[in-house]
């Protein structure tokens, strides 16, 4: 196909041969498959912000540090130089994070590097060279689901070790290739440390995968694995090797009404949040 107008500064660097088709457009990022010498790789363009529809982007970003106080006091002002080193940033958090959690030993596409708003990394394929699906694309067995969703917790808690949330895990941002799930789109990723809506995205992206899994195996519906993780990150206890049971025992001493209209509102907003990833890959597949 001809090379995308993005695309083309990596083609006049050799860093991309070919341009083979597209594979998906989101509400933050077009994605090809793109041939690089002998292997083909995926290249990730993202859109500018203007024509992203990624929603309260704001909560995401709360607690990022940016080591450059020049940076930081542009990005503060909202100044032109502040909006290009904003967006550098929010590229190039997706790039980090990929990084940091392929160290940490979670499944995630292999980065190469981000040049021009553009993320090249592993296109995640089955042992036939096709795409691998995503989770939404896919039915297992109970016994399947038990097991990959303890092993998506594993990646979860793996990912809180290093300080990292996803912020936006679901059945649609999950692949599954021959080896089991593999994480992909992190330029939402939160700071877990620093960002006070850190806890409540956590439960979200439990709940998510335990949801989707919980089709196959209800059973999983019932445990409670964020506020297990939570809680032992936040009294320093939580390691890598940390075996996780899903369950934990709530405080009955008091009632919080606003804590229950709280979740009340965010079931809500979750519920909204699945409609539009369901129009979203609805949209991609056309």
């Amino acid at each position: 196909m001809k090379i995308p107008k993005r695309l083309q500064p990596l083609a006049d660097d050799g860093l991309i041969d070919e341009v083979l088709y597209q594979l998906m457009s989101g509400k933050e990022a077009t994605v090809y498959a793109v041939q690089c010498g002998t292997e083909v790789r995926c290249a990730k363009v993202y859109k500018e912000a203007m024509k992203r529809s990624f929603k309260k982007a704001a909560q995401y970003q709360e607690g990022r540090k940016v080591r450059n106080t020049r940076r930081a006091r542009a990005m503060e002002k909202g100044s032109k130089f502040g909006r290009k080193q904003q967006e550098d940033a929010w590229q190039n958090t997706e790039v980090d994070a990929l990084f940091k959690l392929a160290k940490a030993g979670v499944r995630v596409p292999e980065p190469y590097g981000c040049y021009e708003g553009v993320l090249l990394m592993e296109l995640v394929t089955d042992d036939n060279g096709e795409v691998a699906p995503r989770l939404n694309d896919v039915s297992m067995s109970a016994e399947q689901a038990i097991e990959d969703h303890a092993l998506v917790m594993v990646y979860v808690m793996r990912m809180l070790c290093v300080g990292l949330i996803h912020g936006d895990l679901s059945e649609f941002n999950v692949l599954v290739d021959d080896y089991g799930p593999v994480i992909i789109d992190l330029p939402q990723v939160v700071d877990a440390a620093a960002n006070n809506n850190a806890f409540s995205m956590l439960q979200r992206d439990v709940r998510n995968m335990s949801e989707y899994y919980g089709q196959f195996a209800p059973e999983l519906t019932k445990t409670y694995y964020a506020e297990e993780m939570w809680t032992l990150f936040q009294s320093g206890k939580l390691t890598p090797e940390t075996e996780l049971t899903g369950y934990f025992e709530f405080d009955q001493s008091e009632t919080n009404v606003d804590t229950v209209l709280e979740e009340i509102k965010a079931a809500f907003e979750e519920e909204q949040a699945r409609i539009e990833r369901m129009s979203d890959a609805n949209s991609d597949d056309e």
